[in-house]
C-alpha cells in the first residue's frame, strides 16, 4: 500500500491588523485655520494698544573738541575711549609764543598805570598852580590900590607945591606897575584854570589805554589758558586724530566726547500711518538689540519735518514721474532707564503704548 498522506491540520489565521485612518491635508488645514485665526487673534488683543518699529538708534550730543588757538601738541593726557569728567585736560599745546605775549600785555598794563599815575600828579600840580595864580590876584589888587592912591596923594602935593614932582612921577610909575602885576595875576589864573580840562582830557585817555591793556592782557591770559583743551563735559574721548608734534589751528578738529549714558535718547522713525495714536508722555519699551535688554522711557517729541526733507537731497515731488513712498518721521523718546552699553547710533526697537492711561 502506499504510504498514506499525513493529516492536514487546521492552521490559524492571522489577526487583521487594523489600519489607521490618516488625516487630508485638506481636513488639517480646515483644523489649522481656527488655531490660527485664534492665535492671531489673541496677539492682536494683546498687542491691540502698540505702535512698533525696529528704524531706531540711539542718539545723544558728540561733542567735535578743537583748538582755539594756533600751536603745536606738546602732550596728550588721555587714552583712547577714556571716560573723563568735565574740564579734564585732554591736550596740551606749546605755550612758549603765548607766554611771552601774555607777559608783553602785562607790562603794558604796567606802562599804561604809570602814564595815568603821572598825569594825575601833574594835574595836582596844575591845581596848586591855579591856587597860586588866584591868590596872586587880591595880592596885585590890594598892591595897585595902595599905589593908585598914593599916586593921587602926591600928585596932588606936587600940583599944590608941596611936594616935589619927582615923587609924584615915581608914585604914577608905582601905580603903572601895580596896574601892570594885576593883569599879570589874572592872566596866569586863566592860563592855570585852562591847562586843568587839557589835563583832565588827557587823564582820560590815559584811562582808556589802561582799559585797552587790561582787555589786550586778559585776552593773552585767556589764549594761555587755551594752550590745555578740556572736556567740556563728562563723557568718553574717541574718534582721536591728535598726534604728538601736529600743527593745529582754531577750529581743526582733534578728538570728539560722547555724551554719557543719562543724556542720551533714542530716536524712532515711524511711518505716517503710525502717528495717528502717538501722543507725547506716552510709555515706551525700548529693546536694544546688542544686548536684548529691555529700556522703559517716554515718548518726548516729534520733528518739525520727514527726515527726507533734512537729507542731502531733498525729494521734488513736481518734477519728472510721481511716485507714492510711505514717509518716516523722527520722534525722539527720552529714557528713563539707563545702560551701561548705551552708545550713540546703536539699533534698537520701539514699542509705544497708545492705551489711554488709567483714571485715577
Amino acid at each position: 500500500m502506499p504510504d498514506a498522506l499525513p493529516p492536514v491540520l487546521p492552521t490559524r489565521t492571522a489577526p487583521a491588523v487594523k489600519r489607521r485612518r490618516r488625516l487630508s491635508p485638506r481636513l488639517l488645514g480646515l483644523l489649522c485655520i481656527p488655531l490660527l485665526a485664534a492665535a492671531g487673534g489673541g496677539w492682536w488683543w494683546l498687542h491691540r494698544g502698540e505702535v512698533t518699529t525696529d528704524d531706531a538708534y540711539v542718539a545723544g550730543d558728540i561733542a567735535p573738541i578743537s583748538s582755539r588757538i594756533e600751536g603745536d601738541i606738546e602732550a596728550i593726557l588721555v587714552a583712547d575711549n577714556a571716560t573723563v569728567t568735565a574740564g579734564q585736560p585732554l591736550i596740551r599745546l606749546v605755550d612758549a609764543d603765548w607766554q611771552a605775549r601774555r607777559d608783553l600785555a602785562a607790562a603794558a598794563v604796567t606802562e599804561a598805570r604809570a602814564a595815568h599815575a603821572a598825569l594825575l600828579a601833574q594835574e595836582a600840580q596844575a591845581q596848586a598852580n591855579l591856587d597860586a595864580a588866584a591868590a596872586a590876584v587880591p595880592q596885585a589888587q590890594a598892591g595897585r590900590e595902595l599905589a593908585v592912591a598914593e599916586a593921587a596923594r602926591f600928585g596932588s602935593l606936587a600940583a599944590s607945591g608941596v611936594g616935589s614932582r619927582e615923587r609924584a612921577e615915581q608914585t604914577r610909575a608905582a601905580m603903572h606897575q601895580a596896574d601892570a602885576t594885576l593883569a599879570a595875576a589874572h592872566a596866569g589864573q586863566a592860563a592855570a584854570a585852562a591847562a586843568l580840562p587839557v589835563l583832565a582830557a588827557q587823564t582820560e585817555s590815559a584811562l582808556a589805554r589802561i582799559a585797552q591793556a587790561e582787555a589786550n592782557l586778559a585776552l593773552a591770559e585767556n589764549n594761555l589758558a587755551y594752550t590745555i583743551i578740556r572736556a567740556p563735559f563728562d563723557g568718553t574721548v574717541s574718534n582721536r586724530a591728535a598726534q604728538l608734534g601736529l600743527h593745529v589751528k582754531p577750529g581743526q578738529g582733534l578728538i570728539s566726547l560722547t555724551p554719557p549714558a543719562s543724556r542720551q535718547w533714542v530716536v524712532a522713525n515711524f511711518k505716517e500711518t503710525q502717528l495717528a495714536t502717538l501722543r507725547a508722555g506716552q510709555p515706551v519699551s525700548v529693546v536694544l538689540d546688542v544686548t536684548g535688554e529691555t529700556l522703559r522711557g517716554h515718548l518726548d517729541s516729534f520733528a518739525g519735518a520727514t527726515g527726507a526733507l533734512f537729507s542731502l537731497l531733498p525729494p521734488e515731488n513736481a518734477t519728472g514721474n510721481f511716485t507714492r513712498i510711505i514717509q518716516r518721521l523722527p520722534v525722539r523718546i527720552a529714557l528713563d532707564d539707563s545702560h551701561a552699553m548705551l552708545r550713540p547710533g546703536l539699533s534698537a526697537t520701539v514699542t509705544v503704548n497708545t492705551d489711554p492711561a488709567p483714571a485715577p
